[in-house]
Order: C-alpha cells, then structure tokens, then sequence
C-alpha cells in the first residue's frame, strides 16, 4: 500500500509539470478576471491546448462571491465570441500561489494585496497582466465597473495580453 501511495504522488507530481495552470485575479472577479479566464480559455481550446493549460480566475475581495459576471462584461465578451455566463466569483486565497503558476494581477492594487499574501517558497509566478501585451503601454488594466463605458477597451487590452501570456506559456513548455 505504502508502494502504491509513493508511485500516486510521483505520478501525479509528474502530471502536474505537464499542465500550466493560471489564475488570473481583479478586485471582485465579475469584470476584468473572468473576461481573462474566458478569453484564454477561448485561446487555448482554439490551440488544442484544453488539456495542457488549466485556468481560473478570483477576485482579491470575496464582495461578489459565488456570483456571475457583470453583465456588461459578459455582453461585450459575447460580441466577440467569448461566453462568460457559467462562471462563478470566487475569493483569492494563498494556497493559490501554491496551486497555480501563473498569477495575473489585474492592476498594482491587486497585486499588492497578493502580495501580502504571499507564502515564503511560493508555486506561482506573480506578475501584472499587461507585461504579456504587445500593444498596451500602461501597466494597468482599468477597473470598467463603475460606468457603463470601458468595458470594449478593457476586453481588447486582455485579450492581447492573453495572446502574449499564451505565446510566453508555449514557449516556456513546449507546447
């Protein structure tokens, strides 16, 4: 039994090395994450990479908890193909940087925050969002929430991180 428990965690740690996982996290997760977790999700299946790339996204603040997205959010998704609807707000906990590889902060606010969170020996890689962008300058996506306008601009800046966090994931793995 002890034989089989050994070669069970073995295995699966060698499993693990052939997934990436992401998470990508904003202040609430019903605007800017889930639009990131739709969007590369939507990346990845178009790359046959369901399989390899594991994603989810979270919100610094558990205000939204269990919610769906905006609908604004999932409005303007929907225009360009990306479905956001059976996605669900969940809280950024620590065991994340454990869990995952790739954290994505939304803005400095919610980076920081995760910082302070952050274990000794983490797991995860804790970046910006817009370091992955080709074409956006600025190091923040801005928060849409509070107006109606924005929502456009702010899906446009995470799909092209998406595409550059994407190109820097096949090129780090293999894929």
């Amino acid at each position: 039994m002890i034989n089989f428990i050994k070669r069970f965690k073995k295995q699966t740690a060698i499993e693990d090395m052939d997934q990436v996982k992401v998470l990508f996290v904003c202040m609430g997760n019903i605007c800017r994450s889930p639009t990131a977790q739709g969007v590369f999700q939507s990346l990845v299946n178009a790359e046959g990479l369901g399989g390899k790339v594991i994603i989810d996204s979270a919100g610094l603040h558990n205000f939204h908890s269990g919610d769906s997205p905006d609908l604004r959010s999932q409005s303007t998704a929907r225009k360009h193909g990306v479905e956001l609807a059976d996605l669900r707000a969940r809280q950024f906990l620590s065991e994340d940087f454990m869990n995952f590889d790739f954290l994505l902060a939304m803005d400095e606010s919610n980076f920081m925050g995760m910082q302070r969170l952050e274990p000794k020996q983490p797991r995860a890689q804790l970046t910006m969002m817009l370091e992955y962008s080709n074409q956006y300058m600025q190091t923040e996506i801005p928060d849409p929430y509070y107006g109606d306008d924005g929502f456009e601009r702010v899906f446009d800046m995470i799909r092209d991180a998406c595409i550059g966090l994407l190109k820097t994931i096949r090129q780090q793995h293999n894929f």
